[in-house]
């Protein structure tokens, strides 16, 4: 059975958590983004391209289909250990957000890939978001992922005119949360508190928190 989506942090809402990316060169911002309220930027410099990447676990003799959404110039998405024919596309630029994809089937000893992403030497920074890869997961002992529970606990900490933080209760399975005020995402975090900041002062608002991780969210 096909899984949601065998990258771990996909969105890049719990950080770099999960990636390694060349050199120093990834950060997560907050704008542009394709989904959530993260994605990576990641910038050549000299004689690197910015490669970020993440080993995923799959199964021998199987099939994967692999995307990601990318913005920038000479942006490439690949997997290399497939233990058959390695892949990777690429756009050689793009000013709005453009989906990647691709595909490949693991050799007969294939346990893990190393999905990437990496940009071109001497050119700007690039941005890529919400990668996903599908298909039969790296243990067929183990059941398919799931998002997690609820947080629990949640609490106002300290308050100001402007400002609240709040705290809750860690999520078994959780990478990340999703901060809602007034049902609008406003915020992720990647642990249990959040500064929840440019309130009006003298106003009521409604605090809720998601949790996150690479199978979905909670409620």
């Amino acid at each position: 059975a096909a899984e949601a989506n065998l990258v771990r942090n996909a969105g890049f809402e719990s950080g770099l958590g999960g990636w390694t990316c060349s050199a120093g060169s990834g950060s997560v911002v907050s704008s542009p983004v394709h989904g959530g309220a993260s994605a990576l930027r990641a910038v050549p410099a000299g004689s690197d391209n910015a490669r970020c990447s993440q080993a995923v676990a799959v199964r021998p003799n199987s099939e994967y289909q692999l995307s990601a959404w990318v913005q920038g110039s000479y942006v490439y998405l690949g997997a290399t250990g497939t233990g058959t024919t390695d892949v990777s596309t690429w756009t050689p630029g793009t000013s709005g957000w453009q989906q990647l994809r691709t595909s490949f089937t693991t050799g007969p000893n294939t346990t893990s890939v190393t999905v990437h992403t990496h940009g071109w030497y001497g050119q700007s920074a690039y941005h890529v978001d919400d990668v996903l890869l599908t298909g039969p997961g790296g243990d067929p002992g183990e059941p398919d992922p799931e998002p997690p529970a609820a947080p629990g606990g949640l609490a106002v900490g300290q308050t100001t005119s402007t400002s609240i933080t709040l705290t809750w209760n860690a999520a078994a399975g959780a990478t990340g949360y999703h901060v809602y005020r007034d049902g609008q995402k406003v915020q992720s975090a990647p642990g249990t508190s959040a500064t929840v900041t440019g309130l009006k002062p003298s106003t009521s608002y409604e605090f809720r928190v998601s949790a996150v991780n690479g199978a979905g969210e909670s409620a």
